[in-house]
């Protein structure tokens, strides 16, 4: 990590956003990197709520035996297989299993599997750290901002800055830790990668405030997107009017 870069960044978010939060940063690694690994829960729990200790600045890692959520361990790269009856989970239930409703029938979530997204990471180290807490050994490859609508629409703009076309930023139907590490990781390779506004999941909403959603985006392109500030429309008359209420 560029920690030049770092401060940098941090200066200039403060410069445009006042004092809305830092982005929280993850990497896959083989070592620890001297983090501390997350407590093993001892039934489910999300994963979400579990950022919030990486929010409030405690650096935190993950692997395939501490995350409490079978969702969550899938969608995080160490658990290939999904949940038995995983069709009927998602949508109308059947006996012995609790339907969500979040689709409509079995038969429209076998028909989403066929081309869903897969991560394969069962011998690395999911480690997640606050911007200010990032050191010259690290090597983030996803931030991940919780933001309020008016600084959303701030990161939503500045994403589609440089873009050519509409769809510089996606909302693909996704679970919260879906949205906010597989979807943005499979931009990061991308010629024109996308940034990912999510947490739409009810059932992970309960874990972030009630005015906030998140935006995902490989960390190659917030550099990339760092460089517009200056010249982008948060130097206007219109950004100075958001600019005031940010606070």
């Amino acid at each position: 990590m560029d920690i030049a870069f770092r401060d940098y960044f941090a200066e200039q978010w403060k410069r445009y956003f006042k004092n809305a939060e830092l982005p929280i940063v993850f990497f896959y690694s083989k070592d620890l990197h001297g983090v501390e690994l997350s407590p093993k829960p001892k039934g489910h729990s999300c994963l979400i709520c579990d950022l919030k200790k990486v929010r409030n600045g405690t650096s935190m890692a993950f692997g395939e035996h501490n995350i409490g959520c079978g969702g969550g361990s899938h969608y995080a790269g160490f658990a290939q297989k999904i949940r038995e009856d995983f069709e009927y989970f998602l949508s109308c239930g059947k006996m012995g299993t609790e339907g969500e409703r979040y689709k409509q029938d079995p038969e429209t979530v076998r028909l989403m599997m066929e081309d869903f997204p897969t991560l394969r990471k069962q011998d690395h180290w999911l480690i997640f750290k606050r911007w200010d807490q990032l050191t010259d050994q690290d090597d983030p490859e996803v931030a991940v901002f919780f933001a309020r609508p008016d600084v959303l629409s701030g990161l939503f703009m500045l994403a589609n800055y440089d873009f050519v076309g509409h769809a510089g930023v996606i909302s693909p139907f996704s679970s919260g830790c879906g949205s906010i590490i597989l979807y943005p990781y499979q931009e990061k390779d991308k010629d024109k990668a996308r940034s990912v506004i999510g947490m739409f999941d009810p059932s992970a909403r309960p874990c972030v405030k009630a005015d906030e959603l998140t935006f995902a985006t490989p960390f190659n392109r917030l550099k990339q997107l760092s460089e517009y500030m200056d010249e982008s429309f948060l130097i206007t008359n219109t950004w100075k009017t958001m600019h005031k209420r940010l606070d």
